[in-house]
């Protein structure tokens, strides 16, 4: 089973980095770009069939590990 895990910050916390590449593109001449947020997007493989004790086995790595949950919003996307 692969699942597909994708980071993003909070609304309201600032995105430094996205602002740098928000910069970056008005200097390439890309027009129109408002905002840029920036965040992770993780793949990982897994053993056994069970979406639930995968899905549930995922949410705890986020909280552990993978995402800050004080800044951070995380989705996690299963294929079986």
């Amino acid at each position: 089973m692969k699942a597909r895990i994708h980071i993003t910050l909070k609304k309201g916390v600032l995105d430094p980095q996205g602002k740098a590449i928000a910069k970056a593109l008005s200097h390439l001449g890309f027009v129109g770009v408002e905002e840029v947020r920036q965040g992770k997007y993780i793949e990982i493989d897994l053993a056994g069939s069970d979406t639930q004790t995968a899905r549930a086995g995922l949410d705890a790595m986020c909280a552990q590990l993978l995402a800050n949950t004080v800044i951070e919003n995380y989705s996690i996307e299963l294929d079986a």
